[in-house]
Formats: structure tokens, sequence, C-alpha cells
């Protein structure tokens, strides 16, 4: 007598079929993947406020000049790069689960690299650990795609917006405990700016272990499944004028919510690296330079389910355009405010996180909307490529400007620079409606 098993990939196209014309099936399934992500991201978001609130200290301190002080943003920017382009291509052909599990392991494998440098000394290893870390901040921004795979077009912002405030918890926590890590790390005999990596390394390693265990069905594998054409139940009231592309120009979205994301990527970068570096030179205490950070970081995280639910019901298109005004505020707000005044810095900074937070979401939108389950994990994966450049870029030059000139004028450097999204997305509405 044989007895036959079923295979992963029937046991998913059963499923798929269920879900299809089960509208509260569907959305339980939905929940279940949110609540996984929304676990990692608690998590992720405490790994990397690591490196955007100590890492350009932590070199400044080794390398002993500020020049180079915006090398590690530009360092684990350009890993996340490389990690955001594997991590992609691993999820489309593995999953969601396995993919992001094993790029917030990495990541946390690069967070402990960083504590061994600080405590040997060694530059050069700084150097690399910080490029592996780039992993962990890849896979945490990744796995926002991960709560839309089953989402609905009408929902899709709001799928973002849950993933994203999730980080805020970690992410808000972490700079602002860079003075007890500091402590806890000096009376184990590590640097007390490496003890917010020893976090990182945790939180990393915990967030991936969470997925690999949890996220069962993988939600972009069961997406691939589905009927193009979900059952009319499922859609309530239709999607927001420019909540979808049409599908004959798919590239033009995808275009778009990378340029979005891309030059909102640059200027936040660019001025929230230096900032640590501009507070310390005024006189600022690591408990000050903490609290800015860890509100800039909460601006970019908190107000995210406010965001998604204006980017489904008013549009992408109107908050890419408010996220290229908050960051023109921000920047000048930067550029005006005296650096011995914390207040004006707290402002900027904000304003930078919640301009980075329209961005963000609205561009995410957008390629989601442009994509399928059949190449969305790649595409995002190449999409992400090009924000960890910009960030790269933004990070590693920022330091060069300030030294050349001042941190006012690469305020208003990132806030001009912002603004070239807006005619870009003008033109997408426009070729949208001819």
């Amino acid at each position: 007598m044989s007895t036959s098993k079923t295979t992963p990939t029937a046991q998913l196209a059963t499923e798929a079929t269920r879900l299809a014309g089960d509208p509260d099936a569907r959305r339980a399934v939905q929940r279940r993947v949110l609540a996984v992500v929304v676990l990692s991201q608690v998590l992720g978001g405490a790994g990397l406020a690591a490196g955007i609130t100590v890492g350009a200290l932590l070199a400044q301190e080794m390398l002993g000049t500020d020049s180079l002080s915006g090398l590690p943003a530009g360092l684990f920017t350009l890993g996340s790069a490389l990690a955001a382009f594997l991590v992609g291509r691993l999820s489309q052909a593995r999953g969601r689960r396995i993919g992001l599990g094993t790029g917030f392991a990495v990541g946390g494998l690069g967070a402990t690299g960083v504590v061994v440098a600080a405590v040997t000394g060694s530059v050069i290893l700084l150097f690399v650990a910080l490029f592996v870390y780039g992993a962990g901040t890849a896979t945490n921004l990744q796995a926002r795609y991960a709560g839309t795979d089953l989402a609905l077009p009408t929902e899709r912002g709001t799928a973002i917006s849950i993933a994203l405030v999730s980080t805020t918890l970690g992410a808000v926590a972490g700079p602002n405990l860079v003075e007890p890590l500091g402590e806890l790390a000096t009376a184990v005999g590590v640097p007390a700016l490496a003890g917010p990596f020893m976090l990182a390394a945790a939180a990393y390693l915990a967030a991936g272990t969470a997925l690999f265990a949890l996220l069962r069905p993988d939600p972009l594998l069961l997406a691939q499944h589905l009927p193009v054409h979900v059952s009319p139940a499922l859609v309530h009231d239709g999607p927001p004028a420019d909540a979808q592309v049409a599908p004959a120009r798919p590239g033009v979205g995808v275009f778009v919510g990378a340029t979005v994301m891309v030059l909102t990527q640059i200027a936040m970068v660019a001025i929230m690296t230096m900032t640590p570096i501009h507070m310390r030179a005024h006189g600022h205490d690591l408990g000050e330079v903490g609290l800015v950070i860890g509100i800039h970081v909460g601006a970019m995280y908190l107000p995210s389910l406010i965001t998604g639910a204006l980017v489904d019901k008013v549009g992408r298109i109107p908050m890419a355009i408010a996220s290229g005004i908050t960051l023109l505020a921000a920047g000048v707000a930067a550029a005006v405010a005296p650096g011995d005044s914390l207040g004006g810095l707290i402002l900027a900074l904000a304003l930078l996180g919640l301009g980075g937070n329209f961005g963000l979401i609205a561009g995410t939108a957008l390629i989601v909307d442009a994509t399928v389950p059949q190449n969305r994990a790649r595409t995002q994966g190449s999409v992400d490529v090009l924000i960890a450049l910009g960030g790269a870029g933004g990070g590693a030059m920022s330091g060069v400007v300030v030294a050349g000139t001042s941190f006012a004028t690469l305020g208003l450097a990132g806030g001009v620079l912002s603004l070239l999204l807006i005619p870009v997305v003008l033109w997408y509405r426009r070729a949208r409606t001819s």
C-alpha cells in the first residue's frame, strides 16, 4: 500500500484557493503575518538605532578625525545595498521567511564584529563589520514589504504603516539607552560607544530567529498562488485614483516610487549622520544626542499609522509631495538652529523624520502597486539597493560637506535636493491621466 505526501507547493496552492474566496480567512492569515512582522520590527528597530546614534562617534574616536566621521553611515548603508539585493533575490526564490531571517542573522554577526573591533582597536575590522552590519538595516527595511504580500490594494498603505510603526519601540528606545549601555559595556571591558552595538547584535539575532520560526505560511509564496482577480467581496470601495499603476506601464510606477524613496533617503541620511558630530562640537552630551536622534527615529516611524491611512485614502502622489515639502522645512530648520539650541535641533530632526516617513510609505506603496508576487521581492530588493546607495552617498559625503563648509550648508542642500521628487511625481500624475 503506497502513501502520497502533499508537496509544499501543492499545500500553498490549496490554501491560496481557499483564501481567494474567503475574505475572513484571508484577513486572518494577514493578521498572523503582520503579528510576526511586528515582532521582528520591534527587535530590528533596536538594532538599527545603534549605527545612526553612535556609529559616527565611534569612528571619530577610533580615527581621531571629524572629516571621516560620516564614513560609518556610508559603510553600513553600502553594506545594506548589497544585502538588499541578496535578500530580495533569496526572498523571491525561497520566501520572506528565509530571506528576512538570513538577513537579520548576518546583521547580528556584523554588530558583533563592531564590538570586537572597538575592543581590539582595529579600524579595518570596524569598517568590515559596519559593512556587514548593514545587512540588518536592509532587512529591517525590507520586512515592511512582507506585510503587504497578502494585503488588498486599498489596505497596502496601512499594512506598510503597521510594520513601520512597530520599529518605533526598539528604534526610539535604542538611542535613549546609549548611556546605560555605555556603562554596561565599560563594566565588561568594552568601550562605551560599542555598548549600543551589543544590543544590536542580540536584537538582530532575535529578529532573525523569530522570522525563521514563526513566519508560516510564508506570505510571498502564498501570494504567488493567489489568482490575479480576487473575489469582489474582498474589495471594498476600490483603491484611490493613484493607488494602482496601469498594467501596461508598471515600470513607470517602480521608477517613480524608487525616485521618491532615494531622494528622501539621501537628504535624511546626510543631515542625520552629521547631527551627533555637530551637537558634540557645541557641547551637547551623549544623553542629549540620544534624545535628538530618538525623537528623529520616532518621527520616522511613529506617525506611520496615520500616514498609511492617508496614503490609502488621499493617495500616493499627494503624500510624496508632502514629503518633499516637509524635508525642505527640516533642512531650513537645521540650517538656522543655533548649534547650542537643543529645541531647534529637536524640531529639525523631528521634521526630517516625518518627511522621511511620508516618502517611505508613499514610495513603498507605489512599488507594491506596480509589481506582482512573481517579481515583487526581486524588484523590491533592487529598489532598496538604490535607496541604500543613496543613503551611503549621503552619509559618506556629509562629513566632507560639513568639513568644507558648515552644518547649515548641509541642511539647506538636503532640503533643496528633496524638492526634486515633486516634479517627478507631478509628471507621473500627468502621464497617467493623459
